[in-house]
């Protein structure tokens, strides 16, 4: 298990996916607001003039040196959904995310969010 406070230190080091190809630059952590453990990253990808967050789930995700290697292709998370870099995620496009990496999403009884950024 990856903790929370450990991730932070890995802000700016590379994302990479299973093979070792570089998705982009590890901007923030997003932690699932029922167990407080890390759920999502977002990555930082683009052209320095038009950059973008893109999110991944950190579910089986590995730290190396200098690096944080996820479990999910590239060219998936290159699609996944994004916000701009000095954009928040608003609580409407939540769901979105889990969709789009085929996971289930789980509001709490209220309604309240299932991510919170860290």
């Amino acid at each position: 298990m990856i903790q929370a406070a450990d991730i932070r230190e890995w802000r700016d080091h590379d994302v990479v996916d299973p093979k070792g190809r570089k998705i982009g630059v590890l901007e923030a952590i997003y932690v699932d607001t029922t167990t407080d453990e890390p759920a999502v990253a977002t990555v930082r990808t683009g052209l320095p003039t038009r950059q973008r967050l893109v999110f991944v789930p950190l579910d089986e995700a590995v730290l190396g040196p200098g690096y944080l290697k996820v479990s999910y292709a590239k060219s998936l998370v290159r699609k996944a959904p994004s916000i701009g870099t000095d954009d928040i995620l608003p609580a409407e496009h939540e769901k979105g995310i889990f969709q789009h990496y085929g996971m289930t999403y789980q509001p709490g009884a209220k309604g309240e969010r299932q991510l919170a950024r860290r």
